[in-house]
């Protein structure tokens, strides 16, 4: 690894009685692209800022290399009101880099455009989560991070914004650190990963290497840790055997012995709790066993919203062991469809039909269903200590610890508890429904990556049928049977896997692009008094055309001398013509910007 940009030796942090993390030591070189993850409550988010600067940690080191800049984007974009987004990039060049410098605008101007920003007068509450995400991290890149820290960023946002984030940071120039759930997205962004748990002697397990780099370690390591266990297991037994048979503690070696016995009991007591640390969410959802093959027929239906058609014409069988996939940008009609098979919204034309006596059961993306006063206990069973779990009592404890729910948090009320917790809480519930159609939308949210492999399992094993929206694409790649992708223009389509719609949707996008792009350029100029632009503004907009082409000439030289086979194991070179190529960039998206802003003033 290169030289540290940050590195923390030996940080541990609690709250309160609740002790987060013990000595972790961790360092961020160039370019480093670390994913880090951890189970809910491991302290990931707590590390993260700590590792900002933006609190202190109980006891360890923080080093920061002199001159470095590092920024900071949380998982919840927080604007003021009334911001457009110019005035937020202008007002963080002025904080990074002085008044003077944001009133010039280049800065801000340059990261807009290569962000994709068209409109830098918009307000920021007309922007969608996706593009407000976007806004976030451009105000972070304006001050040009060395390292740029990310928390949860792709948390709630379409797969059309996921993507682009996974393609800006597959090029950033900088280093980053992500904290995220998304296996898809760890796999494609991240060249190290590291994983906090109480499983790890030292509370943390790094890998170099994506994501499925650390599954093959840990697999490794538990498989070891558990080998540890049955063999102090064994030790501990004979040891016992021996002091039974009374010692005395007189002679050395008896003494050494006896001590040695009860190190080796801690070291088997502080295996043992390591490995129940690895101990999951059980989730298992409950089927009525049903045979009939149309549960839910759904025919001709369509929807529209806002003078706009969502979808059309779409026929529907929902039948055991079917498990279908909703996939498309947000605002396509995804949740709309989802609704109108549970019938809990009208379609505008067809029709959905339920074979009699079929339950349907729904998870709610919102979490309107919880009573944020209701105690965690009474959330469970309002009236007893026990739920009914396919016909058998079991006790409210145990079910809490099944979704790893402390039995502290019992007489918690639900407010209180994390948005994963929340979000398990639910699924518990769900569990203590038999039902022959899941309708789950957004299921993962707030979930950790344990909870969402049992959430997979449970589901591909389900009897019945599934109806599944969710940004996660490993969830819906590997549980669904079949995919639909809704455009959100009434257009759809059936695809047979998550790879297939992807390839699809990037080909369309990339055509839209070219698309636009060529209106661009063939926009006449407008006829207008030249007393509209300054003399300068004058001879700028008479050359910007010949100008933009020998940018975009430019662009295209930068892209193959960054594609030549010749330095691509040359890290150095490849880096420096991987920022020529990125500025190249910049500066065609500055041109387009600045053309539409004199265009504006002209018309």
């Amino acid at each position: 690894m290169s030289v540290c940009i940050i590195n923390l030796r030996g940080i541990s942090k609690s709250f309160g009685i609740r002790q987060l993390f013990t000595g972790i030591s961790l360092g961020v070189g160039e370019r480093e692209r670390i994913g880090l993850i951890g189970p809910n409550g491991s302290g990931k988010s707590t590390l993260l800022k700590i590792m900002a600067g933006m609190i202190g940690s109980d006891a360890g080191e923080r080093t920061l290399r002199q001159g470095a800049r590092l920024t900071y984007v949380a998982q919840q974009d927080l604007f003021e009101a009334g911001d457009t987004v110019a005035g937020v990039l202008n007002r963080a060049v002025a904080e990074a880099f002085g008044r003077s410098e944001a009133e010039k605008g280049g800065r801000a101007a340059v990261v807009l455009g290569r962000l994709g920003f068209l409109d830098p007068d918009v307000l920021v509450e007309s922007l969608s989560g996706g593009w407000r995400k976007r806004l976030s991290i451009a105000r972070a890149l304006v001050s040009e991070p060395d390292v740029l820290l990310l928390d949860e960023p792709t948390n709630h946002l379409d797969l059309r914004s996921i993507l682009w984030l996974e393609r800006f940071l597959g090029s950033a120039p900088f280093a980053f650190v992500v904290v995220s759930h998304d296996r898809f997205f760890l796999e494609n962004v991240a060249n190290r990963t590291v994983e906090l748990s109480p499983v790890y002697p030292d509370g943390v397990l790094a890998v170099d290497g994506p994501y499925s780099a650390l599954l093959e370690a840990r697999e490794a390591f538990l498989a070891n840790q558990g080998a540890l266990e049955r063999s102090l297991a064994n030790k501990a037994r004979r040891e016992i055997e021996w002091l039974r048979r009374g010692p005395k503690a007189r002679g050395t070696k008896a003494k050494a012995r006896i001590d040695a016995a009860g190190t080796l009991m801690q070291n088997l007591a502080a295996t043992r709790e390591r490995n129940r640390a690895t101990a999951r969410a059980g989730i298992d959802f409950s089927g009525t066993g049903r045979q009939t093959k149309r549960l839910v027929v759904a025919e001709n239906l369509s929807r529209g919203f806002d003078g706009r058609t969502l979808f059309s014409g779409l026929d529907i069988v929902l039948s055991p062991g079917v498990r279908l996939g909703l996939v498309g940008p947000n605002g396509s009609g995804k949740s709309t469809l989802l609704r109108a098979l549970a019938g809990e919204e009208k379609p505008d034309a067809g029709r959905v039909t339920t074979a009699a006596g079929v339950s349907l059961v729904t998870f709610d993306q919102k979490r309107e269903q919880l009573d944020k006063e209701q105690i965690l206990r009474h959330a469970f069973a309002p009236d007893a200590d026990s739920v009914i779990y396919r016909g058998q009592p079991v006790h409210v404890v145990t079910w809490a610890k099944r979704f790893a729910l402390r039995p502290e948090q019992l007489d918690l009320p639900v407010g209180l508890l994390s948005g994963g917790e929340q979000a398990r809480v639910l699924i518990a519930r769900l569990m203590l429904r038999q039902a022959d159609v899941l309708f789950l939308d957004e299921p993962t949210n707030d979930l950790d990556i344990p909870t969402l492999e049992m959430l997979e399992e449970s589901l591909t094993e389900f009897p019945g049928a599934v109806v599944l929206i969710t940004h996660d694409r490993s969830l819906i790649d590997r549980v669904s049977t079949v995919l639909l992708g809704l455009d959100g223009a009434g257009g759809s389509e059936v695809y047979a896997d998550y790879a297939q719609w992807e390839e699809d949707f990037l080909a369309r996008e990339r055509a839209e692009a070219r698309e636009a792009k060529t209106q661009a350029k063939a926009k006449p100029k407008a006829e207008a008094p030249s007393k509209k632009l300054s003399f300068k503004e004058q001879r700028e907009y008479d050359t910007i055309e010949a100008t933009i082409l020998a940018a975009e000439t430019a662009v295209e030289a930068a892209k193959l001398a960054l594609e030549d086979p010749a330095i691509a194991t040359d890290g150095h070179e490849l880096a420096r013509r991987l920022e020529v190529f990125q500025a190249a960039e910049a500066e065609v998206e500055r041109l387009y910007m600045r053309w539409g802003e004199l265009s504006a003033k002209l018309a």
